[in-house]
């Protein structure tokens, strides 16, 4: 079974090849043909058996393409094939079936006259057509095969007329070239245009939809109308959307169902729910169950006829053989065929929703069916039924809201519990405040007690230039007050007064309507601030502020924990003498330095130095002082070295430094700008003035040491080398490990 189906699948690839090839040949064939005139003038002479058979052969290729595509088309896709393969296998449809009909037309117009066929007109719409109705590569590659036939078309017209015509055929040629492409580039204008045209209707369609429904859904109190008002796209009103547009539907489906059995058991003509809208002018029909083709689905005043009563008295109105205005939702003859009609109002919580209308038409003998108290009581009922599966649905939407919005509300939580730097805990607190509230401002500011002065740590949004990193003193303006009170401001979160200043007088809040400032508040402590703005009126109601100000009373702890864990860490990698990197620390980032160089295939230099005579300072002007010397060699060393070296405390009076992608001419130049420095350096204490020298030691990584000698270790220890030599040399001078005799140097680790 399996080589029967490997030979099946062999002799389908044979024949699938065989049929390309002879595509191929059929249309080059007969294009070849075109160019050597090898079709007569059939007004002139009778064909002769090759041209016939030529023709038979492209008339038989052309309809075999046709109805292969037709087949496509019914049939929507290709034998199973994979999208990719199904595609390509479109595209060389397109392709072949488009050639086929380009050379059946040039055989045309040679069979009539060539370049002076009066049928000429029939080639620019033929490429019109392959423009038009394939993809773009297609039809390109159409337009250059059209082209092409018709520079063979020029050809075997030289050689029916002999050169005497050149000339003019050449001019023929250049009018039939621009033709085709005049007719190929309107078509494809035309084509695109349309195309946008299209699409802009459909775009508009679906947001008439999309309208409708979050109309409805407004109306039946699912949404709030603030909600279906704000064009704004976010993620959360998306999401509510979807929510309510599944309310409606949940609910159009009861409407229909209970409005279809009032229909059969009442043997009603029509029966209509009918909503009144915001305004309490207009009645929308909102479900439909009916025998007539003459219901209105326009708007209707609440006045009209019989709604009018039902909409102004708030009782049910049943009328008997009712006149034609009595039924304002019929717009044609059937108003003259009800017999009785039967209106009940939708009331809830003593306000009006909207009119449940049922009518009857005469029975066939002409008689007038009236409703009678049994069906009104069965009408109200429904419409009570009706009203609380709206009720449902608007409880169900509000309980699945609800959840969102505190699912959303604990992981903003999460979030910002996790973040442990004062950046993290900045960011955090404005994407967790997003997760709540959409804003077009945001800041954080922090109080330091010391210098009574607030300072706006971070922003994010619309930031008033000047705003970043702003530092202001107390009763500046809101942002002092909140801090001050410990209490949130504005009272309603709306901006009455535009010239209060928010934080001094000089940044203004432009197009800000709505603002919300809460303290920032650990240990009964005002710490600082978070403020949100938006240019939306009412963007802070109390739910949204009741949750925002949990955000800023943990914004508050994740601050201080922050700042705790920052000390700590600068504690755990900090000498605390000097403020430099401390020995493990120094260790754990020079295997980083040096991995780096491995990768890049930079390098790396070190440099240990070690103060000369140092414990002759403690002896002499005691250990208080000894540490003022270390504290000024590392201030003179963390001013020499850049951002992306590393300068540590190696233990007692040595000190390292890594110098990032650097070479030995590099590292002389800072060790020797480090020693005179450090010479200039004048310390004090009870025995008069002194001054201290640095012995430096120099190693190169990869040249002094590399990862196959030894890596970090060897690099140290090359190092350290340098400096004992220069200890031993005179002390107060750099030296290299290079400069160090090689019967002198020791590799042992």
């Amino acid at each position: 079974m399996l080589l029967g189906a490997k030979l099946r699948r062999m002799l389908w690839r044979v024949r699938r090849f065989l049929q390309s090839v002879w595509t191929l040949g059929v249309m080059l064939g007969a294009g070849y043909a075109i160019g050597i005139d090898f079709f007569p003038d059939l007004r002139q002479s009778q064909p002769g058996l090759g041209p016939v058979l030529v023709a038979c052969m492209l008339a038989t290729l052309l309809l075999g393409k046709l109805l292969a595509r037709l087949r496509t088309f019914e049939t929507g896709s290709l034998a199973g094939l994979p999208p990719h393969a199904e595609d390509a296998r479109t595209l060389k449809s397109d392709l072949e079936l488009g050639a086929a009909l380009l050379v059946a037309t040039y055989v045309t117009l040679e069979s009539t006259g060539g370049l002076r066929s009066p049928i000429q007109p029939l080639v620019y719409l033929t490429v019109a057509f392959v423009v038009t109705f394939h993809r773009t590569v297609v039809g390109l590659a159409l337009v250059l095969f059209a082209a092409a036939l018709e520079i063979a078309l020029h050809h075997g017209f030289l050689i029916h007329h002999g050169e005497g015509v050149s000339a003019e055929a050449t001019r023929l040629l250049v009018s039939h070239l621009l033709f085709i492409g005049f007719a190929a580039l309107a078509h494809f204008v035309f084509l695109q245009s349309e195309i946008l045209r299209q699409r802009r209707e459909h775009r508009a369609a679906i947001q008439r939809e999309i309208r409708n429904l979050r109309e409805e859904a407004r109306d039946f109190r699912l949404i709030s109308s603030s909600l279906a008002a704000d064009p704004s796209v976010r993620s959360r009103a998306v999401d509510e959307e979807r929510l309510a547009i599944g309310a409606v539907e949940t609910i159009h489906e009861t409407l229909f169902y209970t409005l279809e059995l009032l229909k059969k058991s009442l043997s009603l003509h029509t029966c209509v729910l009918l909503w009144l809208d915001d305004s309490g002018e207009l009645l929308k029909i909102k479900e439909l169950v009916t025998d007539s083709d003459c219901v209105t689905n326009v708007p209707l005043p609440a006045d009209a006829g019989a709604l009018g009563t039902v909409v102004k008295n708030r009782l049910l109105v049943n009328l008997r053989d009712p006149k034609r205005s009595h039924l304002p939702y019929y717009s044609g003859p059937d108003q003259d065929l009800i017999g009785a009609f039967l209106g009940v109002p939708v009331m809830e919580d003593g306000h009006l929703r909207g009119v449940v209308c049922a009518d009857r038409a005469p029975d066939q003998n002409g008689a007038l069916r009236p409703f009678n108290e049994t069906d009104e009581a069965l009408l109200l009922g429904a419409a009570r039924q009706m009203l609380r599966s709206i009720q449902s649905e608007r409880v169900f939407a509000a309980v699945e809201r609800a959840k969102y919005e505190h699912e959303r509300f604990f992981t903003a939580l999460s979030r910002l519990n996790r973040a442990l730097t004062p950046e993290d805990v900045c960011a955090m607190t404005f994407e967790a405040a997003r997760e709540i509230v959409d804003f077009d401002l945001g800041a954080i500011t922090l109080f330091d007690k010391a210098t009574r002065r607030h300072t706006v740590v971070s922003t994010v949004g619309d930031t008033p230039r000047g705003l970043t990193d702003l530092s202001f003193g107390e009763n500046a303006g809101i942002i002092s007050m909140v801090v001050k009170n410990k209490h949130f401001l504005p009272a309603g979160g709306e901006i009455r007064d535009k010239d209060s200043p928010v934080f001094t007088k000089k940044i203004k809040l432009q197009g800000m309507e709505s603002l919300l400032v809460l303290p920032l508040i650990c240990a009964d402590e005002a710490i600082g601030s978070f403020a949100v703005a938006s240019r939306r009126m009412r963007s802070f109601p109390k739910d949204k502020r009741d949750m925002l100000t949990v955000i800023a009373n943990h914004v508050a702890v994740s601050v201080m924990n922050a700042q705790m864990y920052g000390r700590m860490q600068e504690m755990a990698t900090t000498d605390g003498l000097t403020g430099l990197h401390n020995h493990r620390t120094f260790q754990e980032k020079l295997v980083d330095m040096l991995a780096r160089a491995d990768r890049t295939g930079g390098k790396q230099a070190l440099i240990l130095t070690d103060i000369d005579h140092f414990k002759k300072v403690n002896d002499t002007h005691g250990h208080p002082v000894g540490d003022q010397v270390l504290r000024g060699v590392a201030d003179v060393v963390k001013s020499c070295v850049r951002k992306v070296d590393i300068a540590a405390r190696y233990g007692g009076e040595e000190f390292a430094i890594v110098l990032e992608g650097t070479d030995l001419a590099g590292a002389r130049m800072l060790a020797e700008r480090i020693r005179a420095e450090v010479q200039k350096q004048v310390f004090t204490s009870t025995h008069g003035q002194f001054e201290v020298t640095l012995s430096l030691g120099i190693a190169v990584y990869p040249d002094d040491a590399s990862k196959e000698t030894g890596g970090g270790k060897a690099l140290i220890a090359d190092a350290d080398q340098a400096l004992y030599h220069a200890k031993h040399h005179g002390r107060n001078r750099a030296c290299a490990f290079v400069d160090i005799e090689p019967s002198r140097k020791l590799k042992a680790l």
